[in-house]
């Protein structure tokens, strides 16, 4: 993949924190801010993130740890999943909505992304935070990945208007079928919302570094998010 990737800052009212810039061949398209798992914007994040870069799109990832530590970098064995979550229930999702604000505000500032719309993408996590992202009308469009508590953040329901896409593994032993099939239930009259389960799929799928990937869960919903982003964006 040739893609041209750095570090930004971006500013918010507690301070300067980075997030992690990753530009497609010509340099400018439609853009995303992609929200990380509860692992950091470690080394497969900011694959996923060079990966939509050659897609087309430019792609930031904020370092929404920062308070915690810049550049905090998890891996998925017993002493990475304990830190990371005790890291996601130490965040303050207030705060990080102030963040991921700051961060759509630096991306649609940026001369690459000039006259085009922009998406939020997340998983785990960031699922969720996208999820809230498109209810605070921030962005374009939202996909979401696994996104975990989206089920009890219903209330934010009726202020989903734009298009959003949902990936959900079949087999997610930390997304219960009873929260996705709640999900469904509260948004089967909004047209704008897609959601896909995947059979047999558990919690993670979309990440090659983790023993949970499923290639062929994970290779639909790039498709269908790919050919979603291209219509919306």
């Amino acid at each position: 993949m040739e893609t041209n990737s750095k570090w930004i800052d971006v500013d918010t009212a507690d301070g300067k924190f980075e997030a992690y810039l990753s530009l497609p061949r010509s340099g400018k398209g439609p853009g995303i801010v992609l929200l990380q798992e509860i692992f950091g914007v470690n080394q497969h994040i900011r694959n996923v993130a060079d990966q939509y870069a050659a897609d087309g799109y430019v792609v930031l990832a904020p370092d929404l740890f920062w308070r915690e530590g810049a550049h905090i970098e998890l891996g998925y064995d017993g002493d990475g999943w304990k830190r990371a979550v005790e890291l996601m229930n130490a965040t303050n999702i207030d705060k990080a909505q102030a963040d991921i604000a700051a961060t759509v505000k630096a991306l649609r500032a940026l001369e690459a992304v000039a006259g085009h719309k922009v998406a939020s993408l997340g998983f785990c996590l960031g699922g969720k935070l996208s999820y809230l992202t498109v209810a605070n009308g921030l962005v374009d469009a939202g996909v979401c990945y696994y996104g975990g508590g989206i089920q009890n953040s219903l209330e934010r329901a009726d202020q989903i208007t734009v298009p959003v896409l949902m990936h959900f593994g079949g087999a997610d032993s930390h997304i219960p079928a009873d929260a996705v099939k709640s999900i469904a239930e509260r948004f089967d009259s909004n047209d704008q919302v897609e959601i896909h389960v995947y059979e047999g799929a558990e919690h993670g799928f979309n990440c090659n570094h983790r023993d949970s990937y499923q290639q062929r869960g994970a290779a639909q919903a790039h498709g269908h998010t790919l050919v979603f982003l291209g219509e919306q964006l």
